[in-house]
């Protein structure tokens, strides 16, 4: 694609800064092909710049009251995009390599009665900013393509979570709290926003391997047979592989896969023990077991806030990381009331509430 395929001349604007007026008269005639603005105060370009747009900027480096070199530092403090090419009178006194390579400065020239170099290093930094343009449009493009497969990615994966509730009652909304109390014991540790977020999403899907187990099972108010608690316990690796062909869950896949694995090498599907379990699994693992605890079974009615944390304390170390247990307790015992409200739960404090 040849740049007047891309644009015409007469679209691209260039700012010339020279604190000499015959300079920018003259670089004004022979660019008269394009859109030219002129200013003799360098302090006045760099804020032509913060606001306007300008597709490259030529300026002179001797200056008053300052050089152009700091002209271009103050620039890139907001805009490290700018096209810039630097003219000098004086080869001796020319800024050094350094500066240029540190400033992004992208043309060099001397300053002669001729134009032609100038005009030379225009017409390139012009077709560079014009391809920079188009890959830029690109990637926009490809950005929004990219969100709107992912929303429709996460709409199936929703619709995929809200029929595992519909096939389990034990499961309508624990997905909703797991997320909640994962989100809440992440932030707590201190960990970053984007690690915040991706647990919560993974307490959002750490069940949707469920989808693949037979009803019967789920909805079963007896006590379970081996083979039927084998099943149970294929959710995960189920979970993995509805998750697994699309790159943008590849984050979540350890949540998912491994929220079941245990602090003492115990756990399934891959007996995975210590810190070799991933962080996010280990956090998810405490909440759904918290979850669990707090909720009505089939075969048994919820625990009390006590005997719930009682149960994690003594698992500590055994079916959960002591460092995170050690967090978690405290964490819910110190915010019940904003739980229970945000929630719209009611734990039960004492054995005859």
């Amino acid at each position: 694609m040849r740049l007047k395929d891309i644009v015409k001349k007469s679209e691209f604007k260039i700012l010339v800064v020279d604190d000499e007026q015959g300079i920018i008269d003259s670089l004004a005639i022979f660019l008269n092909d394009y859109h030219i603005v002129g200013t003799t105060d360098p302090l006045e370009a760099i804020e032509k710049v913060r606001n306007e747009h300008f597709d490259l900027l030529i300026l002179d480096f001797l200056m008053m009251p300052i050089h152009g070199d700091k002209v271009v530092e103050e620039i890139r403090k907001f805009n490290k995009d700018l096209y810039v090419l630097l003219l000098t009178g004086h080869k001796d006194l020319a800024p050094p390599l350094e500066t240029i390579k540190r400033l992004d400065i992208q043309g060099y020239c001397e300053k002669s009665d001729k134009f032609d170099q100038i005009l030379l290093l225009v017409e390139s930094g012009l077709k560079s900013v014009s391809q920079m343009k188009v890959i830029k449009d690109i990637n926009t493009q490809l950005e929004n393509a990219y969100d709107e497969l992912t929303a429709a990615y996460r709409g199936t994966m929703e619709s995929l979570r809200l029929a595992v509730d519909a096939k389990d009652s034990y499961t309508k909304n624990h997905s909703d709290r797991v997320s909640y109390y994962s989100a809440l014991l992440a932030s707590k540790l201190e960990l970053s926003e984007e690690d915040i977020n991706l647990i919560r999403d993974g307490g959002l899907f750490h069940d949707i391997g469920k989808i693949g187990i037979p009803d019967a099972i789920l909805q079963k108010t007896s006590k379970l047979s081996d083979e039927e608690y084998d099943d149970i316990k294929n959710h995960p690796s189920i979970g993995a592989k509805i998750i697994s062909p699309a790159k943008i869950f590849d984050k979540l896949l350890p949540m998912v896969k491994h929220h079941h694995e245990r602090f003492d090498g115990r756990g399934y599907p891959s007996g995975l023990s210590g810190e070799e379990i991933p962080l996010h699994a280990r956090i998810v693992s405490i909440a759904d077991a918290f979850d669990a605890m707090t909720s009505d079974r089939s075969y048994r009615p919820r625990y009390t806030l006590f005997k719930a944390l009682e149960e994690l304390e003594k698992c500590k170390g055994t079916q959960f990381d002591p460092n995170l247990i050690d967090v978690f307790i405290p964490t819910i015992r110190d915010n019940i009331e904003t739980i229970e409200k945000d929630l719209d739960i009611k734990f039960i404090q004492r054995q005859d509430d």
